[in-house]
């Protein structure tokens, strides 16, 4: 670790912010990681890799004082060094090269999901990053989300009683491709929905339930000119006996429910997508001490039993504030040695069985067992 401590005048310690080295500035990049590291303070954005002008413009616009370089190399070119964290938010085909170049440069990674294209590669980066004694992480973001947090609290509150099945969906209406990568049906792209929201929606049903024995799937690609999938279903059977139904879609022209959980004594239904992505879209960042990621009491979720919240029944449950800015801070903590890893590459691995089982379930029309 390069990043130091200077001690103050009031006798305090500010802590030297890390130094981040930034690999692409695409939509997750500019939208995601960027804002959140220019947030933090205990994380400073050193450095971006753009090969596109445009791009590298709108960095140094919305970072002054920024290095904007074409070749992700050139970041550690210079030695471990210069940079305390590379965090890999470029196109999902580069993700292994990316972060298998900076580990062996000695650099802690954090990359963007799905780590890598299949679980071995995963496990591939687990075990070179353990090698060098590095920190890898996964940004999996929506952990972090108000709907999310808000559940786990409910189950750790035993309010539902055993949960029977989890119902959760990441539905979009975009009846027309929107076109790139992430739509691309290339196989070494890996595109499609599975592997991009699906990512988000099997790593939180892990969260929540546990390891996964069987795995059922069934995908398809509905929209004129599309390429890839882009209205898959999920049917997880977890060891500890829940079943998660999971939905992923860009053809969904009515939405259902984010989450619907039914216990033994009472359900949780959430309508509504967690604000935070919204907001960094709008420009809008999260500042120490003002309000980010609340909700408006009209979206909260409800939990009862035997009531429909669509015509207001059961009780409405206040959701706890989203937080995307956790992530990062964990990563610091992590990187000073203050804390744990906050999504490891080995639940990355885990994420990714269940996606490549899938895959070969609405392939083959069967399910598969893990």
């Amino acid at each position: 670790m390069t990043g130091t401590d200077t001690t103050g005048t009031d006798g305090t310690t500010p802590r030297t912010p890390l130094r981040v080295g930034l690999v692409g500035y695409g939509l997750a990049g500019s939208v995601f990681h960027a804002p959140l590291i220019a947030a933090s303070g205990d994380l400073t954005l050193a450095a971006v890799t753009t090969g596109n002008p445009e791009r590298a413009a709108e960095a140094r616009a919305a970072h002054p004082g920024v290095r904007v370089v074409a070749d992700p190399g050139e970041l550690w070119a210079e030695g471990a060094p210069a940079l305390d964290l590379i965090v890999v938010a470029s196109p999902n085909k580069t993700h292994v090269a990316v972060a298998t170049a900076a580990l062996e440069a000695g650099l802690p990674v954090v990359v963007d999901k799905p780590l890598a294209g299949s679980a071995a590669e995963a496990r591939g980066l687990a075990a070179l990053a353990e090698e060098r004694g590095l920190l890898l992480s996964v940004f999996q973001n929506r952990r972090w989300d108000n709907d999310f947090l808000t559940l786990r609290r409910l189950l750790d509150e035993d309010a539902l009683g055993e949960v029977q099945r989890f119902e959760s969906r990441f539905e979009r209406w975009r009846p027309r491709p929107k076109g790139g990568w992430r739509e691309s049906g290339a196989p070494e792209e890996i595109g499609g929905l599975l592997y991009d929201l699906g990512s988000h929606v099997v790593d939180q049903a892990l969260v929540l339930f546990g390891p996964v024995v069987s795995v059922y799937a069934e995908s398809d690609v509905r929209r004129p000119g599309a390429e890839a999938d882009d209205d898959t279903f999920l049917a997880l059977t977890h060891a500890g006996g829940v079943r998660s139904h999971l939905y992923v879609s860009a053809t969904t022209a009515q939405l259902g429910p984010r989450f619907r959980v039914l216990g033994q004594r009472a359900g949780f239904v959430k309508y509504g997508l967690d604000p935070q992505e919204a907001d960094l879209r709008e420009g809008l960042r999260p500042v120490p001490g003002a309000a980010w990621g609340v909700e408006a009491e009209a979206l909260w979720g409800r939990l009862g039993a035997g009531e429909s919240p669509l015509t207001g029944g059961g009780a409405p449950v206040e959701s706890l504030p989203g937080d995307y800015p956790a992530y990062y801070a964990a990563v610091a903590a992590a990187l000073r040695g203050t804390g744990e890893n906050p999504v490891t590459a080995h639940e990355a691995a885990a994420a990714l069985d269940v996606l490549e089982a899938a895959r070969r379930s609405a392939r083959e029309g069967v399910t598969v067992k893990l």
